[in-house]
């Protein structure tokens, strides 16, 4: 059996504790959301972490076995279109428009998101083993999936409530 790297492990952990965090504050926000639109979205989301956390769980069993040739397992590239598609919706954006609270769920998931990804990116950067290294990318760019959709809605959103609000930057 191989020995698993502590350096590996413990972006294993990162990685799966990023996921925790993601769950837990995409189901607190779908939770207290008053417009269904918006609870949708954020239990959309959460139930997204719930798969990424099964799937690093997997990975890091894999890896206590069988070595960097864990890291080899099927992966799904990342739709960015067909996330985007399911979550950027002309409801989701009526039912936000005049919400502070959603317009704050979403700048703070945006940062976890941010966050997520130079974790996963830094990791590929430094990795020894080429699996390991496309693997953190991987992980990475699942995160950016997340992130371009918060950032579409949040600009859609954003600029709404200012132009209901009468406030306006430019």
């Amino acid at each position: 059996m191989p020995k698993m790297s502590n350096d590996i492990r413990e972006i294993l952990s990162m990685a799966y504790q990023v996921e925790v965090d993601g769950y837990t504050f995409y189901s607190m926000v779908a939770d207290q959301a008053r417009q269904p639109a918006v609870q949708e979205l954020f239990d959309k989301l959460a139930r997204d972490e719930t798969e990424h956390k099964a799937y690093l769980k997997n990975i890091m069993m894999n890896y206590e076995e069988k070595g960097t040739e864990a890291f080899n397992i099927g992966r799904r590239d990342p739709v960015l279109k067909d996330f985007a598609a399911t979550i950027v919706t002309e409801k989701f954006k009526k039912e936000a428009k005049s919400a502070e609270f959603e317009i704050g769920a979403l700048s703070i998931g945006m940062t976890l998101e941010t966050n997520a990804i130079k974790v996963f990116s830094d990791a590929a950067r430094t990795a020894d083993e080429q699996e390991v290294r496309e693997f953190y990318q991987f992980l990475a760019d699942w995160e950016k999936e997340h992130l371009n959709s918060l950032q579409e809605l949040h600009k859609s959103v954003r600029q709404e409530f200012w132009t209901e609000g009468g406030f306006s930057p430019f």
